[in-house]
């Protein structure tokens, strides 16, 4: 203990002096970096054994030796870390935090990021561990607001979090290692708040599982805005099925609901079963004609379209697979210009289709990521870090590693957990099958760009409760799917990482009233301007909502008093979306007034989150 202790004293008072200081240009935004940019951490400590290390680190230099820095964090041995350093003057639009991972374990680490006490954000580390003849290395960015700094003595502090549910068990599994990190100010306004990575979020949302007709449609606008991805350009999977009879009913009103909440769409129509190439190759007459009558009615509200899905698991053909990717790309051009075509839901079946067992052999999926904008890939419980078969892995043996992530943008069009699934014993969760769902969750978080849940009503997979008749049923009624054992829902799961991670938009600034009560404590406040957004791709949807989030990560309750500068003075008005068990008693209507400050209060559940959807006053797009 008392070398320990000793090791603490000594490291806390040390200025970082070891190795040469270099000076960068004047005008450079850096305000520090630690170490050095050359994919590697041998310029760090091998061990530290401190839980909580603090340094000062001097503005505008930069070093080549860092012989007293972790490399990286490890909940078991080094879970703190404290980076003081001083400012002028506060950047006027902001800072930038970045850091550049090269491994993680596959547990899905957390960093929580806090400036001078408040929550900046919880970095969401992908990794397939050290030990992986693959590499993933990946650089991750922070905006952290002007109102989290200040003139004089600043702190930034890293920690490695736990899941939500876990206990110390999961210490171990929690490690990763930087090749550096850096702190910039940002020269002009920014335009999203970016928490870690820019991603997506969606679901599927049918009734009966398949079914695109009016009482789907009558349930989109609730369960978008319960999910809290509606009006930020996020994707939902949405396209009806060739082979299923009237599946396709409502499917123009479906989209069009789609486009007035600013959301977009992936697509999959053609079954592909059953087709017969003709001898060069090509798709047939019919088939090319069900695509092309599909585009012609639907194209022009669709962004993606998905080859085929899972292909090995129900015996599809490769050769059939390729003839669409070919004939989609020769005729998006036509149809729908801005259409990027996704590869198939990969599920990475070793048998099955022709030739057999081709979706588990990753030079045959080549042949498929070679004609495909977007690479793919199903994950299931924690499917997606396994070496064989597995999402992240099988992509990085099938289209290598890149310096900055997957060289290729991901869309994986079903993301989840069945009832079975259960969190790893090794991770030590009380609530295992709310925590298995949350891990799947951050781990696409981190490495994907784009990703759906399968599916909102789809039995053993739900976000919500479906034991009704859709036609009839009021959708304010919807309720959310529970665990047994007073576990948290899919649904509070999946809103408290929308509300962080896939709200987008122009950031609004805001100021925490009650800073010395949430001083801290990982409760995060993201507040966006929608209208800021480019329109969505051939729909050409926008949105002009203001949406004011508050999320827990804390294991109790945490109240938490925000002023948000609104774009003008005066009346706004709006939905809150809360805690709740149906969609009736998660949402109230609110007025907010502004100054155009307006002050927001909220009493946040262990683990829950808070979003007020607000309207604008007519004409204020045109008095920016």
């Amino acid at each position: 203990m008392l070398k320990k202790a000793g090791i603490m004293l000594i490291l806390a008072g040390l200025l970082l002096l070891s190795g040469f200081a270099l000076q960068w240009p004047e005008q450079d935004p850096r305000i520090w970096r630690i170490g050095v940019e050359d994919d590697s951490k041998q310029e760090f400590a091998a061990n530290l054994t401190a839980d909580k290390l603090q340094y000062q680190v001097n503005q505008g230099t930069s070093q080549a030796v860092w012989s007293d820095f972790p490399a990286g964090l490890d909940a078991s041995i080094t879970r703190n870390l404290s980076i003081r350093y001083t400012l002028n003057k506060i950047p006027e639009h902001g800072v930038n935090f970045k850091f550049r991972v090269l491994s993680a374990s596959k547990a899905v680490p957390q960093m929580s990021v806090f400036s001078n006490g408040t929550l900046s954000g919880m970095i969401q580390i992908a990794g397939i561990g050290e030990k992986s003849p693959y590499k993933y290395k990946k650089l991750y960015e922070l905006y952290i607001p002007k109102e989290q700094l200040k003139q004089g003595q600043n702190e930034l502090r890293l920690g490695a979090e736990r899941c939500l549910y876990c206990s110390n068990k999961e210490d171990p599994h929690l490690y990763w290692s930087w090749d550096y990190l850096e702190l910039e100010s940002l020269t002009e306004p920014a335009n999203e708040p970016v928490h870690g990575r820019y991603i997506q979020m969606g679901t599927g949302i049918a009734s009966n599982d398949y079914y695109f007709d009016t009482g789907a449609t009558r349930h989109l606008p609730y369960v978008l805005k319960w999910l809290g991805i509606a009006y930020s350009g996020n994707i939902v999977r949405a396209g009806c099925f060739s082979n299923v009879g009237n599946s396709c009913s409502d499917m123009k009103n479906y989209y069009a609901t789609l486009k007035e909440y600013n959301t977009g769409a992936v697509a999959l129509y053609l079954y592909t079963k059953n087709i017969t190439l003709d001898p060069d190759g090509g798709l047939p007459a019919d088939a090319g004609a069900k695509l092309t009558d599909f585009l012609k009615q639907y194209g022009r509200y669709i962004q993606y379209y998905e080859v085929d899905n899972e292909p090995g698991l129900f015996e599809r053909s490769k050769a059939v697979n390729v003839a669409v990717a070919q004939w989609l790309s020769e005729h998006r051009s036509i149809y729908s210009p801005h259409l990027q075509i996704v590869s198939p839901g990969w599920s990475y079946k070793s048998t099955g289709g022709e030739p057999y067992g081709w979706e588990r052999d990753s030079l045959q999926r080549k042949e498929l990521e070679d004609l495909t904008d977007l690479t793919n890939g199903h994950a299931y419980g924690t499917s997606y870090a396994d070496n064989e078969g597995g999402s992240f892995v099988e992509n990085l043996r099938t289209l290598g590693s890149d310096e900055d992530g997957l060289p290729k943008k991901m869309l994986n069009t079903e993301v989840g957990t069945t009832n079975t699934h259960l969190d790893p014993p090794a991770y030590g969760a009380s609530q295992k099958q709310a925590a298995v769902f949350d891990r799947i969750l951050r781990a696409h978080i981190g490495f994907s760009d784009i990703f759906i849940q399968h599916a909102a009503f789809y039995k053993n997979y739900e976000l919500f409760r479906h034991d009704f008749d859709f036609k009839s049923h009021d959708p304010a009624t919807t309720s959310s799917y529970s665990f047994p054992g007073n576990q948290d829902s899919r649904v509070k799961i999946f809103r408290r990482l929308a509300l962080a991670y896939a709200t987008h938009g122009k950031p609004l600034s805001f100021e925490i009233m009650n800073h010395s009560e949430v001083k801290d404590k990982k409760v995060y406040v993201r507040a966006v301007d929608t209208s800021y957004l480019a329109p969505l791709p051939g729909s050409g949807a926008t949105s002009d909502k203001l949406l004011v989030n508050f999320v827990n990560f804390e294991d109790s309750p945490q109240s938490v008093r925000v002023r948000v500068k609104m774009p003008l003075k005066g009346d706004y008005h709006g939905e809150r979306i809360g805690p709740g068990e149906t969609y009736r008693d998660a949402v109230q209507q609110v007025n907010v007034k502004a100054s155009p400050w307006a002050e927001f209060q909220v009493n946040l559940p262990a683990g829950d989150s808070v979003q007020t959807i607000l309207n604008r006053k007519p004409g204020d797009r045109a008095k920016k």
